[in-house]
């Protein structure tokens, strides 16, 4: 099924902007740039949308503004207003158990530890599509909340990067729903 809605997980504000879990924003930022979309806030949402089209209809991008522990409750506003059903959305967030520069996709599946993706599950249930973009582990399960807090050192974030650049370039398999496909490109570097 082609994705109509693609949520970017992280948190607001100026302060965050930078670190770690803020890589799903920025995967929606790189996509409303290259689209000519420009977000505004959307209370209604909890957060800020765009939209723009494509091939395969329209799409709207969306990142929640209520900080990542509560991103459910945004999303399901959004997807519940516009009928967007749950296999039709993708979720772009960090992932602690993929290393920097990489990215994968994953359809459905648990948290993860992931409390972000804990309460969109509470939400909407657990069948959503994942664009999962690794910022590696700090080693020690007592360092996670400092680690995904800060700014990821100059050639991580060249990593991060290109993984993000990566996952751009499935996008438009992801768009149409060939999911396979785009794992097969994202996963193995081939189309």
């Amino acid at each position: 099924m082609p994705v109509q809605l693609i949520a970017g997980l992280g948190n607001p504000g100026a302060g965050y902007i930078q670190t770690r879990h803020n890589a799903g924003f920025w995967f929606v930022d790189a996509v409303a740039r290259e689209r000519h979309a420009h977000f505004t806030r959307e209370a209604k949402f909890q957060g800020e949308a765009c939209k723009f089209t494509s091939a395969h209809g329209e799409h709207w991008l969306f990142k929640p503004a209520t900080y990542m522990n509560k991103s459910g409750a945004a999303l399901q506003a959004i997807a519940a207003f516009y009928k967007i059903p749950v296999q039709n959305i993708l979720v772009a967030h960090d992932d602690l158990d993929l290393p920097p520069g990489v990215a994968r996709l994953k359809q459905g599946g648990g948290h993860g530890g992931h409390n972000g993706l804990r309460d969109i599950i509470a939400q909407l249930g657990p069948d959503f599509l994942r664009l999962r973009i690794g910022i590696g582990h700090p080693g020690k399960d007592n360092d996670v909340v400092n680690y995904v807090l800060q700014r990821a050192p100059a050639e991580e974030q060249k990593l991060l990067d290109g993984a993000l650049a990566e996952a751009h370039a499935a996008l438009p398999l992801i768009l149409s729903g060939a999911v396979e496909k785009a794992m097969q490109q994202l996963h193995t570097g081939k189309p």
